[in-house]
């Protein structure tokens, strides 16, 4: 079994996953793949040369969150950036797979209106338990998309072809940004949960001593420790509080600070280190940055 583990096939390029599906390559750069169309096929992991958006079948009945049943069980999509792992450990039994394929190179989008939106799309760095559950009617659009899309690659190529297929990529993956933002609403009491928990790991993290260890705590970090991807992290605290993770960092460390600056056995500096800084400077440009006065300022004034 550890063995199996460890074996990831790498598909550098769509022809090489559409060989492996069965299925014919009309443009090496874009595919749309309807799995009912497909064979049976194995469990394995792979790593890709391309992005990937998998519109995955679900039904197993209603979905749970927390203590709370939502009817988002009609498909699940999970959206794979080149270079990351997705799959599952091969069990070396068959199956036959349920959905929807999108995969597009990199060099279809360089140079387009889609190319310089991707850095939106951040869920393409979500963890595959991060994923979209889709309602029935979103599904439907969903599915629309890539049906547009799969009649633009399969016929035969014009001077609209490249254009059309990325302008109904783009609309698609804005689809799954309005979704992912329904469903942040919808995980509302799931994500109150995470706020209360990322609070008093900061908490922990600056009374605990870990900051003068460790350092500055980083997005990254936080979202490790909550299991969260940081992409999949920083929007949802967008979506709550409107603020970044960063900010959120930051004025906790400004509120922290607040109350170690009083103490008249520390200084700026002593201060500054515990917090994890490793350049007093870098946390009076901070502090001042959060409460337009310098530590130094804020202690004369507050005393």
């Amino acid at each position: 079994m550890e063995k199996a583990e460890k074996k990831i096939t790498t598909l550098s390029t769509i022809c090489e996953y559409n060989r492996a599906m069965g299925v014919e390559t009309f443009n090496p750069l874009v595919s749309v793949i309807d799995f009912s169309k497909c064979g049976p096929m194995y469990h394995s992991r792979q790593v890709f040369g391309f992005y990937a958006v998998f519109l995955k079948e679900v039904k197993c009945g209603d979905i749970v969150y927390g203590r709370q049943n939502y009817d988002y069980q009609e498909g699940t999509i999970v959206a794979i950036a080149p270079g990351q792992v997705v799959g599952f450990v091969d069990t070396g039994q068959v199956f036959q797979p349920k959905g929807w394929a999108l995969l597009f190179h990199p060099d279809l989008i360089h140079g387009s209106s889609l190319g310089r939106a991707m850095k939106d799309y951040t869920f393409f760095s979500y963890e595959s338990n991060e994923a979209l559950h889709l309602s029935e009617r979103e599904r439907e659009i969903v599915v629309d998309c890539l049906q547009k899309i799969k009649y633009e690659v399969e016929r035969p190529v014009d001077r609209h072809s490249r254009r059309l297929i990325n302008v109904n990529i783009e609309m698609l993956l804005d689809y799954c940004l309005r979704f992912y933002e329904r469903q942040f609403i919808t995980r509302t009491h799931v994500n109150h949960d995470i706020l209360l928990r990322f609070e008093q790991l900061l908490d922990d993290y600056f009374a605990g001593g870990k900051a003068a260890k460790g350092g500055l705590p980083t997005v990254r970090f936080c979202a490790e420790q909550l299991c969260l991807s940081p992409n999949y992290f920083g929007d949802l605290l967008k979506k709550e509080t409107g603020k970044s993770a960063q900010e959120h960092i930051q004025l906790r460390l400004v509120r922290e600070a607040k109350e170690r600056i009083l103490l008249p056995d520390k200084t700026v500096g002593e201060v500054a280190y515990e917090l994890g800084f490793q350049h007093p400077q870098h946390f009076t440009r901070l502090f001042k940055k959060v409460t337009g006065t310098t530590p130094t300022e804020w202690r004369k004034h507050a005393n």
